[in-house]
């Protein structure tokens, strides 16, 4: 079985997708990868194979002056590039899997379509679900795609022998979407009944944590873990979340992120950390402090830290909230923390019920979302062809269902 998987966005939009890739391989699946050049070195390192599409998400890896995959400017641009380079990669495969840009999306969306093969989206958050949207705003995002993209794909479209479609929102995020999030940390609402939950994608992270941040794990008392993931952080983030943490009489471990945070001083009760085993690191730490995405809300609850969730746009607000409804930590009033308002949120995240409570929660979250999903897959290319290859794959998931 050939699955394609692909997306254009964060690196907390991209993590979901290696590790479902990851999964399938694992599962004798021929799993590939379609994602912008900024994850090469992330899909070598769990050896799943990728082709490089377009230009950088990350500021830091495009050239100065060049606009991210994202901007209105650059659109068309985005959907000549997919519609170029994903042919060589959608070859043989049975089913394509889908998150981010829509741009991006719609472009796989329709050389699935050629192909007769089923296609997935996926989102990472209820809040971003169709069946949480209005008529009316859906009527305005198919509008605005229709608009900003739609002659280019239609373009594109017709030199592959496709009709044009319209309503390029509803055509790229589909009627029903995949929910790949949580059940606990993300419950569906009365609305989106139909909507199919495979739990959250997590890749099992066997990484050693690095001997400089394993000497100052043991140096002390448990530290504070500051990060805001790869969007840009509050102003002054670094000074504010290192005096809090100070002021809460902890040390602290800094992330650098995307942001590229650094020290304030010399204090050796701070150590500033780049990529880290998120999955080892938050389960020794007193508390977490962190932007709200899908990806950390999750790991954070899962290794049952403490924390304190400073939601700065998109879905993390949602997520702050649930933090907060769940008790297992406290959402910050708005995206930009003073020192006294940041000590006084880590003050209440660091009392012992909360650490009861987030210790508690962090058993309930299920971890087998991969797993899922892999065999929905399998199901809907079933459905599509009956095939041998399926066939094997599905027996290999029942043997993994009954030994584990």
């Amino acid at each position: 079985m050939g699955v394609l998987i692909t997306g254009c966005g964060s690196r907390g939009d991209t993590e979901p997708l290696v590790a479902l890739a990851a999964r399938l391989r694992e599962l004798g699946a021929d799993a590939r990868m379609c994602l912008p050049p900024d994850y090469v070195e992330r899909c070598a390192e769990v050896g799943v194979p990728m082709v490089p599409v377009g230009r950088a998400v990350r500021a830091g890896a495009r050239e100065p002056g060049e606009l991210p995959p994202g901007a209105a400017e650059v659109v068309t641009e985005v959907v000549a590039e997919w519609f170029d380079k994903v042919p060589a990669a959608i070859e043989g495969c049975d089913a394509v899997v889908t998150t981010g840009l829509l741009p991006a999306a719609v472009a796989v969306r329709s050389m699935a379509e050629k192909l007769g093969i089923p296609y997935r989206y996926t989102v990472l958050s209820p809040d971003h679900l169709p069946s949480e949207q209005s008529q009316a705003e859906r009527d305005m995002y198919n509008q605005g795609a229709d608009r900003l993209f739609g002659d280019a794909v239609n373009s594109h479209r017709a030199s592959i022998g496709l009709p044009p479609v319209e309503h390029l929102y509803d055509y790229g995020y589909t009627d029903q979407p995949w929910l790949a999030a949580d059940p606990v940390l993300s419950p569906l609402r009365p609305t989106d009944l139909g909507t199919v939950q495979t739990g959250a994608w997590i890749l099992p992270d066997q990484r050693p944590l690095s001997a400089e941040l394993e000497g100052f794990l043991r140096a002390g008392s448990p530290p504070v873990y500051v990060g805001f993931g790869s969007g840009p952080a509050p102003a002054e983030a670094a000074r504010v979340a290192i005096e809090a943490v100070r002021a809460q009489g902890r040390r602290v471990v800094l992330s650098s992120g995307w942001a590229g945070l650094g020290r304030i001083d010399e204090g050796d009760d701070c150590l500033v950390v780049g990529e880290v085993n998120h999955q080892v690191l938050f389960g020794r730490v007193a508390a977490v402090v962190h932007h709200g995405g899908a990806g950390t809300t999750t790991a954070v609850t899962r290794a049952g830290a403490p924390q304190v969730v400073v939601p700065q746009k998109a879905d993390q607000p949602y997520y702050a909230g649930r933090v907060a409804d769940l008790g297992v930590g406290v959402a910050h009033d708005g995206p930009t923390p003073t020192v006294e308002s940041l000590s006084a949120a880590l003050a209440t995240a660091l009392t012992p019920g909360i650490r009861a409570r987030a210790a508690a929660v962090a058993g309930t979250i299920r971890t087998d979302g991969t797993t899922v999903a892999a065999k929905l897959l399998l199901e809907a290319i079933s459905r599509q062809r009956s095939s041998v290859p399926a066939a094997k794959l599905a027996a290999a998931l029942e043997h993994h269902h009954h030994h584990h």
